[in-house]
């Protein structure tokens, strides 16, 4: 009798204290008005914050997942802007999506020519020419293969 009369007590203790931490619910409170102009205060508190959110509103998700997509790749290796196209596309992006995504990066094709060109011969011999081939084989231009085998040193 003396067990059962513990783990009551026990019990009620318990469902007290768990009562007591449980936190109070929130009271309406009458004729409180929030303004645009508050809200927008307290919101962004910075102008380039702002600006960025403002644009990516202004994208379809699809949108932004391509342009998130070519920025990804375009920060772990080279590419041509139709070979960046290409790989969009390959990952399931339409080519209006694809050529989106990689337009909205702005990238400099003559710098992601030499950059290209400078990873193939970390990596593997080649001949100024073969090295202009390949580029061109990879999507640039003949202007920007021969710029980026240029600044590769061949």
């Amino acid at each position: 009798m003396k067990k059962i009369l513990v783990s009551v007590s026990t019990a009620f203790i318990a469902l007290g204290l768990i009562g007591t931490a449980a936190p109070a619910q929130a009271q309406p409170v009458a004729n409180s008005t929030v303004t645009a102009a508050s809200y927008t205060t307290a919101s962004y508190t910075t102008a380039s914050y702002a600006t960025a959110s403002y644009a990516a509103a202004k994208e379809s998700v699809a949108q932004q997942n391509a342009r998130r997509m070519a920025a990804s790749y375009l920060k772990y290796s080279a590419f041509s802007r139709s070979g960046l196209i290409g790989q969009l596309k390959y990952e399931g992006f339409s080519t209006r999506l694809a050529t989106y995504g990689v337009d909205k990066q702005h990238a400099n094709w003559n710098k992601q020519a030499a950059k290209k060109a400078k990873e193939y011969l970390k990596y593997q011999a080649f001949s100024r020419s073969g090295l202009i081939a390949q580029l061109e084989y990879e999507g640039f231009t003949t202007a920007q293969a021969k710029y980026g085998v240029k600044k590769a040193g061949l």
